[in-house]
């Protein structure tokens, strides 16, 4: 690549965003942080990476003393909120996108960075059934309960982007591109991407 370049990606549940960005990482040889991003706040932050997944997109209160398991009291000050917690993940996002190009998946990171230049916002959807077999065959589970994750994770993720960029969670305009990756699958939905970003001068 001739510049950095930063590509978040907003998805639907089932719609593949992580599949999709792995392969953009492989194919533009820069790194991907999902899973990856939690771990990393935890660690900048000297809290347990068990307390950011409890929070990865949702909106709850957690109890220090439940996670540390030590000998704190039952007062407000021993409760983190998520707003503590989304400011930690936020100061995480921005320290990765200015070590040079990366692929970052959700936890509103195109509003995070949303003053950087060099960027590209995708959002990745597909039918609601599809993704419902996606998650069954990925999950082992019955058809009708992918149906119920598959829902409850897209409300979980509507909330979350909605109460903290003060935006609309996949609403076309927020974004550079969307996409329906079931049409191209994860390898031709990560092609499309990069097209794209080569023709927009990003890459």
């Amino acid at each position: 690549m001739k510049k950095d370049i930063i590509i978040t990606i907003g998805r639907q549940f089932g719609s593949g965003g992580k599949c999709v960005a792995e392969v953009l990482g492989r194919k533009l040889g820069i790194p991907v942080y999902d899973q990856e991003l939690i771990m990393k706040a935890a660690q900048e932050s000297g809290f347990s990476a068990e307390f950011f997944e409890q929070s990865d997109e949702k909106r709850r209160f957690f109890s220090l003393s439940s996670i540390f398991a030590t000998a704190y009291s039952s007062e407000t000050e021993n409760y983190m909120s998520d707003k503590g917690l989304f400011r930690i993940q936020c100061e995480t996002i921005r320290n990765i996108a200015a070590q040079g190009s990366a692929v970052i998946v959700g936890r509103c990171s195109d509003y995070v960075l949303r003053d950087m230049e060099n960027k590209l916002d995708v959002f990745l959807t597909s039918p609601l059934e599809k993704r419902a077999a996606r998650v069954a065959e990925r999950q082992g589970i019955d058809y009708a309960k992918a149906m119920e994750t598959v829902e409850r994770e897209d409300r979980n993720r509507e909330e979350y982007y909605n109460y903290y960029t003060f935006g609309n969670w996949g609403v076309a305009s927020n974004y550079d591109l969307c996409i329906d990756s079931d049409k191209l699958g994860d390898e031709g939905t990560a092609d499309m991407i990069i097209e794209f970003a080569r023709r927009a001068g990003l890459l």
